[in-house]
């Protein structure tokens, strides 16, 4: 599969070269790492045992969930290692898993932000044709879709990076695969392979962000027929959507859409916007889902 390299590993250089930075470093994600799995898991387990929580809404949470958990442990236990570890050494194998992992997961993650959207819209604007258009067969139709498209997303991410030549350098400026950092690697001319990625990451986070805001704006219009009571709880729970909306996407476009635009040039995304958007933004949903959900 990638019959023209002479790196069987790589070397990542991680967030900072500092000793005393790095056991910083540990402390931090470790402990977002950390709340972000309990708090996720405590959400799944909730859902799943409680039969009072079977609603559309809880049922798209439970797999945000999920996929925030996954999303996180894709590359979080690699650079809590790392940052006490000399050699930061990963396996080509094992960076092409990770592209995956980290595509598949955050992919589902944005089309579970979609169709919980989708669901607000339907109990906001159309109640009384809920319970007929969002029942449990068609939610979970749309689950299964979601998880088909994200595998799709992943699968053509992979095919780029398993095409990438890899023949000199293999020092990865970053703390996790993707592939910005392995795009600067290749030694070949990558510019159409950046517009395939802007393309394909950078207009899934685009079109994504502008849907969910539109049809929030639209929910948040229909507002004014509600009563007074209604209008409060139904605005509690789009604004706390709307902040993990804003929260999770701006990094996620700035990352695949405005860094990948420059001409001939892959530049490389400064690390803290992904570590923002890969470890911070799972560990506020748990929080902003349940006061939505209150």
């Amino acid at each position: 599969m990638h019959q023209n390299n002479n790196v069987t590993e790589f070397i990542l250089l991680g967030l900072t070269q500092d000793p005393l930075r790095q056991k910083m470093v540990f402390l931090i994600f470790l402990i977002f790492y950390v709340g972000t799995v309990v708090g996720n898991m405590l959400i799944i387990v909730t859902i799943k045992c409680s039969r009072s929580l079977g609603s559309p809404m809880y049922f798209f949470l439970f797999y945000l969930s999920f996929a925030d958990s996954c999303f996180s442990t894709s590359t979080a236990p690699r650079l809590i290692v790392d940052a006490l570890s000399t050699k930061k050494v990963i396996s080509y194998n094992e960076c092409m898993t990770q592209v995956f992992a980290l595509h598949l997961f955050g992919c589902m993650e944005i089309f579970v932000l979609i169709l919980m959207a989708a669901d607000r819209y339907v109990a906001i604007c159309k109640p009384l044709h809920y319970p007929r258009i969002m029942r449990r067969q068609v939610c979970l139709i749309l689950i299964i879709l979601a998880w088909i498209g994200s595998f799709i997303h992943s699968t053509a991410q992979i095919i780029l990076a398993l095409r990438l030549p890899f023949c000199g350098p293999n020092l990865i400026d970053h703390y996790c695969c993707d592939l910005q950092p392995l795009l600067k690697l290749a030694c070949m001319d990558t510019y159409k392979i950046n517009l395939l990625l802007v393309t394909n990451s950078g207009a899934i986070c685009s079109s994504s962000f502008m849907l969910l805001m539109i049809s929030y704006i639209v929910i948040l219009h229909s507002l004014r027929n509600h009563s007074a009571e209604g209008r409060k709880k139904a605005l509690s729970t789009c604004m706390s959507h709307i902040i993990v909306v804003v929260l999770f996407f701006g990094p996620c476009i700035f990352i695949y859409t405005a860094t990948n635009l420059s001409m001939g040039k892959v530049p490389q995304p400064p690390s803290p916007w992904t570590s923002w958007w890969q470890y911070f933004i799972p560990l506020e949903h748990p929080s902003s889902t349940h006061s939505s959900t209150h």
